[in-house]
């Protein structure tokens, strides 16, 4: 099969189309012939040697997140038969023609989902969803703060909090706060340098309940100001830095729950089961039509490099597609 592989840890060109052995699915598995992938901040940080994947492959190939056809499955499937429509995440190897994943790993394609549109959803969606509603609490009513608002994630919480009747603030740059305006956020923030705590604080005196934080940096200390008390953040990534100074005060007397968490780190049965609560609550939300995957750009597979460049000029607003 042919697949994106990382010979060498660099910059985007050191990204290289190649001929790889095919996976073989094992007994639980299924093997999909992968039609769309998409670009999350994790591959960058792969490509550069930062983020490994914790599974040992023989040849190292990034992408967290794949849609296609169930093409075979092993012996004890049952679940999935092939020529079905599926999913999904995987620690990596998706920038690939062919990827295997647990039975129960894989997710159905809503009906109302394009089929090059699905690559979009499990990534952003599942991280979304289980860092505001899963770990934070969110629920009808309450709000969430989200930060880099017109990010993949972004969208996907915007969307998210909407969907479960919560209200939603986020941050941004200057020229995408209309596009979360547009998807339904109630408060849209410029984001650092800008003062966006002191506006939240005034348009939200009490606080927020739930905070989705893929920033850190010097957000950390202002995600402690606006929480409101016993509050919940959920921390998601580090793209500001991961050195910083707050005022533990705060996390002290506001009695605030900081949580830091990674999908990709967890071992497989935690995996399975949040996947199998997103089957029951989440897919439905698409079928409905509450909820779609917002989609910037797309890149062919061989033009991974390129998307890379593009992705770290942070000028997307939703997802970035490799299309097979």
């Amino acid at each position: 099969m042919k697949a994106i592989t990382i010979p060498q840890y660099g910059g985007p060109e050191v990204l290289t189309l190649a001929e790889v052995a095919d996976p073989v699915p094992g007994p639980d598995e299924i093997r999909v012939r992968v039609e769309h992938s998409a670009l999350n901040r994790a591959d960058t940080l792969q490509r550069r040697g930062a983020y490994p994947d914790p599974v040992a492959r023989e040849v190292e190939i990034p992408g967290l997140e794949y849609s296609g056809v169930v093409e075979s499955v092993g012996s004890r499937v049952t679940m999935w038969t092939p020529g079905t429509r599926v999913m999904g995440i995987e620690t990596g190897a998706c920038y690939a023609e062919l990827v295997v994943t647990h039975e129960r790993q894989a997710l159905p394609v809503p009906a109302t989902i394009a089929s090059d549109e699905a690559a979009a959803l499990p990534e952003v969606f599942l991280t979304a969803w289980d860092a505001l509603v899963v770990q934070g609490g969110l629920t009808s009513g309450r709000w969430a703060l989200v930060h880099a608002g017109a990010s993949g994630v972004g969208t996907a919480a915007i969307q998210i909090a909407k969907a479960i009747g919560a209200r939603v603030a986020v941050t941004c740059s200057a020229g995408k706060m209309q596009a979360c305006r547009d998807l339904g956020a109630d408060l849209v923030l410029e984001r650092s340098p800008a003062d966006w705590a002191s506006a939240l604080t005034a348009a939200i005196p009490q606080g927020v309940d739930v905070i989705l934080d893929v920033i850190g940096g010097i957000e950390s200390d202002r995600n402690l100001m606006v929480a409101k008390r016993q509050g919940r953040i959920i921390q998601v990534g580090l793209m500001g830095g991961g050195q910083t100074s707050v005022n533990l005060g705060l996390l002290l007397s506001k009695r605030i729950q900081w949580t830091g968490t990674t999908l990709r780190m967890r071992p497989l049965e935690q995996k399975l089961d949040v996947c199998q609560r997103f089957i029951a609550e989440m897919i439905p939300m698409f079928e409905s039509g509450a909820m779609k995957p917002i989609i910037d750009s797309r890149f062919a597979l061989a033009d991974a490099a390129a998307a890379h460049a593009y992705m770290e000029a942070d000028a997307n607003i939703g997802k970035i597609m490799l299309d097979m």
